[in-house]
């Protein structure tokens, strides 16, 4: 299958700010979308989830624009916005009407290059109580909520750029100083460490005078290098670790180490877990929720970043069903994928499933955008829609039996979460 060519153009301002432009003049819509290329990856011990709390502190105001004020220009627009952070990165992303887009190259430079003076001690602890309760309801009280970063502990040791959880630790998060704030600021927002998408409805030379006119006087920094310490000396496996918590029902992880985003084999594992939990007939949701009836519900998921990846499975026990019993039916399964040759039909149903999910996602003004940032970030070329569509398109169904030998074979961790009743 081909793609519609999409009509991308990329360039680099001299303070160092990546541009990528996407005209699409068929809705009268524009969307902005910034990679600033940093996530709790790029934190140090003790200072976990600042790069998460900059996705909140971005919003409380810069020189020209009071506090608060950015949602209300951007809605006041009729638009929506909003931002995330990741391992690797943290985005902030808008969607207006076109005639709008001059707006919103204000308030993203203002931010940019006029933040450090609006900063100050009332709303950093404002956001350092909101992060706080978000990071309570969440994670620490909730169901389960402290097993994926317990699970990252026993995958990676503390030197692995994805051993902390991207929200960061409470008790870092209670300390956070303006200085902290400042310096994590002056460091990673600057243009050279960003990229700016721009989509939708717009005529390319305004947006390129607009774009000069408001991100072009930022002072650059020069090409940061940032590359976190990151090979298998630093995973760790056959790590195990079982804790008791407010649970219902017994829950156990496993968890294998695998590659990194666009890897060869990330989409292959994607595709394996769709095999494995994607439907009823999964070959792990069927034998333990339905043949076997042992478990309440069954989920995989491969994750892929810049410095690692990791394959996760999660079985939810029924009342009164043994956790060993599960972990067992669960090798079992992924040993005899090992020699066992998917049915084709079943492969063709999960790449027609992914490949209309990729498609579907096309559709998107702010979705094509995002994923022009994120092509450029890992792929080094935004116009990465083909490569992505034919790694779906290209899975066979002998793949399915390599990644079986080849992942999981290995060493694996383990994370048990148990009832407290049981006490």
């Amino acid at each position: 299958m081909k793609l519609q060519e999409f009509a991308i153009k990329q360039y680099t301002l001299p303070n160092g700010l990546e541009v990528i432009l996407y005209q699409r003049n068929d809705i009268p819509l524009a969307a902005t979308n910034i990679w600033y290329r940093v996530g709790s990856a790029n934190e140090v011990a003790g200072k976990t989830g600042l790069a998460h709390l900059f996705e909140h502190m971005m919003f409380q105001g810069s020189e020209n624009v009071p506090k608060g004020m950015h949602f209300h220009y951007v809605q006041q627009a009729g638009g929506t916005l909003n931002a995330s952070t990741s391992f690797d990165r943290t985005n902030y992303f808008q969607k207006v009407p076109a005639h709008f887009l001059e707006r919103m190259f204000w308030l993203e430079s203002d931010r940019m290059g006029h933040y450090i003076s609006a900063l100050d001690r009332e709303k950093l602890q404002n956001q350092i109580d909101v992060v706080s309760n978000e990071r309570l309801e969440r994670y620490d009280n909730q169901p389960y909520g402290l097993a994926f970063e317990k699970l990252l502990r026993l995958m990676y040791s503390e030197e692995h750029p994805y051993s902390s959880p991207v929200i960061g630790y409470m008790d870092d998060i209670k300390r956070y100083s303006l200085e902290d704030v400042k310096d994590f600021f002056i460091k990673h927002y600057v243009p050279s460490n960003a990229s700016l998408v721009v989509a939708g409805d717009f005529e390319e030379n305004a947006v390129k005078e607009m774009v000069q006119k408001y991100f072009g006087d930022i002072a650059g920094q020069g090409a940061l290098k940032i590359s976190p310490a990151s090979n298998k000396d630093h995973d760790q496996f056959s790590q195990y670790e079982a804790y008791k918590d407010n649970v219902e029902l017994d829950r156990v992880y496993l968890a294998w180490h695998t590659v990194p985003s666009y890897d060869h084999d990330d989409m292959l594992l994607e595709m394996y877990s769709d095999i494995l939990t994607g439907s009823k007939n999964g070959y792990l949701k069927k034998a333990l929720t339905i043949d076997n009836q042992i478990a309440q519900s069954v989920s995989s998921f491969q994750f892929s970043g810049k410095y690692g990846g990791f394959f996760v499975v999660q079985v939810t026990l029924k009342p009164g069903k043994s956790i060993d019993e599960a972990k067992k039916m669960v090798l079992d399964i992924l040993d005899d994928l090992k020699t066992k040759r998917v049915n084709e039909r079943e492969l063709q149903r999960s790449k027609n499933i992914i490949t209309s999910g990729f498609i579907y996602r096309l559709q998107n003004l702010s979705t094509v955008a995002d994923l022009l940032n994120q092509y450029a970030f890992y792929l080094g070329t935004p116009n990465g829609f083909q490569i992505e569509l034919d790694r779906y398109t290209g899975i066979q169904p002998d793949d399915m039996a390599k990644i079986s030998n080849t992942y999981f074979s290995n060493a694996y961790c383990e994370l048990r979460v148990m009832r407290k009743k049981d006490e």
